[in-house]
């Protein structure tokens, strides 16, 4: 077998090419892992009912988490997704990519690329049961708060 690969690049420098994209990857986790938390705490701060992690990483390339909640009233929804958005802004210094909902605001998605978060009213969450939809997705579990300031376990 030939030291090279094709295209003249020495098969050295591929492999080393490989462990660099494997510990970016494993870094890109634990940002999305830590993210996902973030997320789901702050929502726990505003009162968000059935807080739900999903990690859809694993069967879908949309993103690494959903993190799925139930706010009760339009003013409720929107004050979760206000602190989402500052508690991610403070600690991770990120914006959303893209939101959408928030005019109508029984059901607010944020994007933030690896975890996309959706915030919804009692009657959309039951509707498009998200959870059924994507139950192939492994869920995380979060500890109590009383427990463990909605940390998972």
């Amino acid at each position: 077998m030939s030291d090279y690969f094709q295209g003249n690049f020495p098969l050295q420098s591929v492999s080393e090419i490989k462990n660099t994209l494997g510990g970016l990857r494993d870094q890109t986790k634990e940002v999305s892992d830590n993210l996902a938390v973030t997320v789901a705490a702050a929502a726990s701060d505003r009162k968000a009912d059935d807080i739900l992690v999903l990690k859809v990483g694993d069967v879908s390339y949309l993103a690494d988490y959903f993190v799925i909640m139930t706010g009760y009233s339009r003013v409720q929804v929107r004050a979760i997704a206000q602190s989402i958005e500052a508690q991610v802004e403070s600690d991770w210094q990120r914006r959303p990519l893209q939101t959408e909902g928030k005019a109508d605001s029984s059901w607010v998605l944020l994007d933030y690329g690896e975890v996309i978060v959706h915030i919804m009213m009692p009657t959309e969450r039951e509707f498009y049961n998200l959870e059924a939809f994507w139950s192939h997705a492994e869920r995380i579990s979060l500890a109590n708060s009383d427990e463990g300031g909605g940390k998972p376990k």
